[in-house]
């Protein structure tokens, strides 16, 4: 039996009880993932992105290990809920106009101690203020660096398009702007390189293709750590009290971590870790979290058709963002209508095994966003299904 196959018996096993569509997270391969992430950040405290977890337990699961400390959130109330909710270090990833909520921020002083907010513009200074319906609070604010290489002449960009602030002269100028502003105190810097962390270099079948992002990555780090470091540097001679230097991703987190200039790394994808990554050279994690679809028909030979399945992930339209059968093995997608809304066909040798009923088991292409599809997880140990707990969704939270 191959190691996956006894997965699949184990994963049965365990919700043998339980009827899909349904979704589990295997806790000895997610502690293994953690363990993974410490390892690479060599020493440096890892913050976790809520949404590559979107569930509270699992959230304070990790948080509970060494090498783990406070949370990268992705809205301003989800922010506010998770501080609400006993933890106490949230940095919002993105900047919000969330008026309502800032207006709760400024007058609550345990939010204000506990969350601190993206800026990248000195409009979203007048908005926060503009929002803060008499709350007097000092608001806690980190700027985001922009990430991307530009080269020619900044004719060619690659990077997502993120923050204005490309240039630590950029950077200093809105510091000079927050430290001159009364009811903010500047706290930190952000830099998420997207196109190292969060894009494979060993995509399989296209050796050309992933040689050309190994030198496009490498040369990105370059450029990154030493603009960086003298951002960095800038931004420390407006505000020297600055508290963390936050980078990378579940992709780069050793390189992002040998940068001197950071004191901490961003990582959540790598505790489930996704079907997108599996193409890294640079780590392999396990794969933690699964969900399984039921066989409802069995149209000919070669092929069963289970329910449910169209649960695309966010970024540019394509096959990469599909989810992938994953248990048994051996089973595809009919290619005339992929994964579907309300049923699924599969193909390959495996559906003649399967019976009505029988679980297939799937991997999503992106981390937490599985979990807006899925009202509770399933944790699993062994063959065993020890807690089911909520994700966000089941406790009545779709913060996007």
């Amino acid at each position: 039996m191959t190691a996956r196959a006894a997965d699949r018996a184990r994963y049965d096993r365990a919700t043998a009880a339980y009827d899909a569509p349904l979704a589990l997270v295997d806790l000895a391969a997610f502690d293994a993932n953690a363990a993974d992430l410490v390892r690479r950040a060599h020493g440096k405290p890892i913050r976790v992105a809520s949404k590559s977890v979107r569930c509270r337990a699992l959230l304070e699961r990790v948080l509970a290990r060494e090498g783990f400390a406070g949370i990268m959130s992705f809205t301003l109330a989800e922010s506010l809920w998770l501080a609400r909710s006993g933890f106490d270090d949230v940095l919002l990833a993105y900047p919000s106009a969330d008026r309502a909520g800032y207006a709760e921020l400024a007058a609550d002083p345990k939010l204000a101690a506990s969350v601190t907010v993206m800026v990248d513009d000195v409009a979203q200074l007048d908005l926060i203020d503009a929002s803060r319906a008499g709350g007097r609070e000092v608001v806690r604010v980190c700027l985001e660096l922009d990430t991307s290489l530009r080269l020619f002449g900044g004719r060619v960009r690659v990077g997502a398009r993120r923050s204005p602030l490309h240039s630590p002269a950029q950077l200093a100028e809105l510091a000079r702007s927050v430290a001159r502003r009364p009811g903010f105190r500047l706290v930190g810097i952000m830099g998420y390189e997207g196109h190292v962390a969060g894009v494979g270099d060993a995509v399989a079948g296209h050796p050309v293709r992933s040689r050309a992002v190994r030198l496009m990555q490498a040369a990105a780090r370059r450029e990154l750590a030493e603009r960086r470091g003298a951002a960095v540097r800038a931004v420390r001679a407006v505000a020297p009290e600055l508290e963390f230097v936050n980078g990378g991703g579940t992709g780069s987190v050793q390189h992002t971590a040998a940068e001197e200039a950071v004191t901490e790394i961003a990582a959540g994808s790598g505790l489930y870790v996704p079907r997108l990554f599996d193409n890294y050279t640079s780590f392999t994690g396990r794969p933690a979290a699964l969900f399984a679809l039921p066989v409802v028909r069995r149209p000919g030979v070669g092929a069963v058709t289970v329910l449910g399945g169209g649960y695309p992930a966010s970024g540019a339209a394509g096959p990469d963002r599909l989810p992938v059968p994953y248990l048994p093995e051996g089973l595809r997608f009919d290619p005339q209508e992929g994964a579907g809304e309300v049923q699924t066909p599969l193909l390959g040798s495996p559906a003649d095994d399967l019976l009505i009923g029988d679980k297939v088991w799937f991997r999503h292409a992106k981390a937490g966003e599985l979990c807006e599809r899925f009202d509770v997880l399933h944790l699993v140990e062994g063959d065993t299904v020890t807690a089911t707990v909520p994700t966000y969704r089941g406790e009545g939270h779709t913060f996007l």
